[in-house]
């Protein structure tokens, strides 16, 4: 469906252009904290997973929604709301990882008693 109907409303480049830049921020964000993460010396455990696995998804949906995005047919609006509900829920999804990886960290310096001088 190459074509699209002329009455069909369209996205302002501009306003298109700063969702893009605003998306691709949010996901350097995203990539930045899973580098971070991955970096801690703080061996990994199996239960790590729970964290990086909604962080790994939210940050595929984040990049599909940028992908989307780039695309000239991102002016016509249905494809410009559905890359934006598509970034909204990998951006949700991250941060629930986000969330799930500080909450494992902090019960594996609990748990472990890995906080200097203890």
């Amino acid at each position: 469906m190459d074509e699209h109907d002329p009455k069909e409303e369209l996205i302002e480049t501009i306003f298109r252009n700063g969702t893009i830049t605003a998306v691709g921020i949010l996901l350097a964000f995203s990539l930045g904290f899973l580098t971070h993460w991955a970096a801690n010396p703080l061996p990994w455990q199996l239960y790590d997973l729970f964290a990086v696995v909604p962080i790994l998804l939210g940050i595929a949906l984040q990049m599909r929604a940028l992908s989307m995005l780039l695309d000239m047919s991102s002016l016509r609006r249905p494809i410009y709301e559905r890359a934006n509900r598509i970034f909204m829920v990998g951006l949700i999804q991250t941060a629930c990882g986000v969330g799930m990886a500080i909450l494992v960290d902090l019960f594996g310096i609990s748990v472990g008693g890995t906080l200097p001088g203890a």
